[in-house]
């Protein structure tokens, strides 16, 4: 395993299966830390017995499979090669729909997605802040995997998970958004991580579309997804429904609250730390490079790093108002080049660390 100053790289090759159980081999340790933390999540915040958490594991490992077998086969894999019970690594990768069963709990993010018709260089760029409990930081990584025609996906996900904010090589980039709305309950949908990774799995826009929304949910979430094509599309998701956002001037941008009309009641429009203003906020930054199609990765970046309404911007700092085992801040920061296959990354707050790149065709150069 490779490691940069920030997280470890792990880079897979093989079957789905086989590179499940190198995955949970290799980081069996950061898997075990990661799922004792939301075990300890899933009891003290939800009241969840340990039967109660096997039993929902065990509901979303039939889910997951039934929505994608390879996926099923490389958690599985996971369980195998960590030693850990398949029913808590499927639970862990879907956390979000036993997190936000119950009333709505902060987290942030904030995404954005520039056309290459606005870009100094002529790629596409893609990035996001993932907000998130400061201790995740030290449980996460990044996860690239080669299946045997040589198609590959690299995403950043939490130790013995499969996925959040990635690209592939077929030049397809996604970053995730938090979304919580009246219709989201427990129940037999497919997990949201599990479909962030079958939108990476795509090798078009058109699949990555269908992976996203053509399928049963009981939570929402929001996909920003664009490819080095040169298009971008925003979905926001719920169960039965979605709502979109094609982009205006060349960009999207997207925080934690809904901007389509889908009919739902938005549970963090009011709650969640500046969500409201996030989205103009970047798009105002911007304004000028858009207007002279002149934006860069590093515009993003400052974008990124940006503190009005400090601690709770764009680059989020720990409000020490919050009770402690609420307290959110900026995670990692993200910014990709689709048309290099390029994957930037900082970890924390972007003010005060350097992205390090990843690309995808040096991964498996050795």
């Amino acid at each position: 395993m490779d490691r940069l100053a920030t997280l470890p790289v792990l880079a897979l090759s093989g079957t789905h299966g086989e590179m499940g159980v190198e995955y949970g081999r290799v980081v069996s340790e950061l898997i075990s830390r990661n799922l004792e933390e939301y075990l300890r999540r899933f009891g003290d915040v939800l009241g969840l017995s340990g039967a109660e958490v096997l039993r929902w594991g065990g509901i979303y490992r039939g889910v997951t499979h039934g929505y994608s077998a390879s996926i099923g086969e490389m958690l599985e894999g996971i369980a195998e090669g960590s030693g850990q019970r398949p029913e808590h690594v499927f639970a862990l990768n879907a956390r979000t729909e036993i997190i936000y069963s119950v009333p709505a709990q902060e987290e942030g993010c904030t995404s954005l997605a520039v056309l290459p018709s606005r870009t100094e260089s002529g790629h596409a760029l893609l990035g996001t802040n993932w907000d998130w409990h400061p201790e995740q930081g030290d449980v996460t990584l990044l996860v690239a995997t080669r299946e045997p025609d040589g198609f590959t996906v690299l995403s950043l996900a939490e130790a013995g998970m499969l996925a959040k904010n990635g690209l592939n090589s077929a030049g397809l980039g996604l970053c995730a958004n938090l979304l919580v709305s009246d219709r989201d309950v427990g129940g037999e949908g497919v997990p949201y991580h599990v479909l962030l990774r079958g939108l990476l799995e795509s090798r078009t826009m058109a699949d990555a579309n269908r992976a996203a929304v053509n399928h049963p949910r009981v939570s929402s979430g929001n996909f920003l997804i664009a490819d080095a094509g040169g298009e971008a599309i925003d979905l926001e998701a719920v169960p039965g429904d979605f709502g979109y956002l094609l982009p205006r001037d060349g960009l999207i941008t997207h925080s934690n609250h809904f901007l389509t009309q889908v009919p739902v009641y938005d549970q963090k429009k009011a709650q969640s730390a500046l969500t409201l203003l996030r989205p103009e906020r970047a798009r105002h930054m911007l304004e000028g490079k858009l207007e002279s199609r002149t934006v860069t990765e590093e515009d993003l970046c400052n974008v990124f790093r940006d503190h009005y309404s400090y601690p709770n911007g764009i680059c989020r700092h720990v409000d020490e108002r919050d009770p402690a085992y609420d307290r959110i801040c900026t995670v990692y920061s993200i910014v990709m080049d689709l048309d290099e296959g390029k994957f930037g990354i900082a970890k924390g707050q972007p003010c005060e660390h350097e992205y390090e790149s990843v690309r995808l065709t040096k991964l498996y150069a050795r």
